[in-house]
């Protein structure tokens, strides 16, 4: 069907009807082979509360944003090549079903589908659009996912040092390695994660100190390298997209709530 469709008139069509909806806003879609395969309506879970989002599946790149008017006009676009991406189904909650998480080296978030066909069909789609990438570039899939962010209201408490309580002058704040919802105190540090960004970045005390072991480590192993050093405390504003001025409205998360893996439960977060 890729083939068929690529350098098409209907498809550039497509294409170019996706990219007058994002407007000024978003980047230039059209490139020779490139085919979009599908779109819909898909729920994020984001850092304050689940939101839906538009994807737009192409034969190279997932495509995604925000609403302001369905078929007619998006913002906040957010390109992600597929070789990049693997994917990991997750078990439904109280409150998102047919739940998956897109994982990426650089970021990884769950979204849900409204029924579990519209679930298959998404993945399925998604992992023979990146099977077809991997082989013909020769690339490996990503083997280091970026964490993804714990939901705000997933916890009341700090999830490292578990006994300070957040409120509205005590904020929440995310470490970047591991994704936890932990205090100030307990985020002091900035470590330089290249694969993230390239400034230093938010990490809670445990991930610090991993950090650190993993540094020295790889310093021993080849002396002739200069290390690179964390940087010093600072403020780091929140990176997650479009969440910073939605107030917090969704409902408590029930504390035994398992998030991004089947096998981890609510008592392991505090390791």
């Amino acid at each position: 069907m890729v083939d068929h469709l690529a350098n098409t008139e209907i498809n550039s069509q497509r294409i170019a009807a996706v990219e007058n909806c994002f407007g000024a806003s978003g980047q230039p879609l059209a490139l020779p082979g490139r085919v979009l395969l599908g779109e819909g309506i898909l729920t994020k879970e984001c850092r304050k509360k689940p939101k839906p989002r538009i994807f737009f599946l192409f034969n190279d790149i997932l495509v995604y944003g925000s609403i302001i008017i369905n078929k007619r006009k998006y913002n906040s676009q957010h390109i992600i090549p597929l070789e990049d991406v693997t994917l990991e189904t997750l078990p439904d909650t109280l409150q998102m079903k047919n739940r998956w998480m897109i994982k990426t080296s650089k970021k990884s978030f769950v979204v849900s589908a409204a029924s579990l066909t519209e679930r298959k069909e998404w993945i399925s789609h998604l992992e023979e659009c990146i099977k077809h990438l991997l082989s013909k570039t020769g690339r490996q899939p990503c083997r280091e996912p970026a964490a993804p962010w714990i939901p705000d209201k997933a916890t009341d408490i700090c999830m490292r040092c578990t006994h300070t309580k957040f409120s509205t002058l005590t904020r929440r704040h995310h470490c970047r390695k591991c994704g936890f919802v932990v205090c100030a105190d307990c985020s002091r540090h900035r470590f330089l994660m290249p694969r993230l960004s390239p400034k230093p970045l938010r990490v809670c005390s445990l991930c610090y100190r991993q950090l650190l072991a993993e540094e020295k480590k790889g310093a021993e192993a080849d002396r002739g390298q200069e290390p690179i050093r964390p940087a010093a405390p600072g403020y780091e504003p929140s990176s997650d997209d479009s969440d910073k001025s939605d107030e917090d409205k969704a409902e408590q998360w029930p504390a035994d709530t398992e998030f991004y893996t089947s096998e981890v439960s609510w008592s392991s977060f505090h390791s």
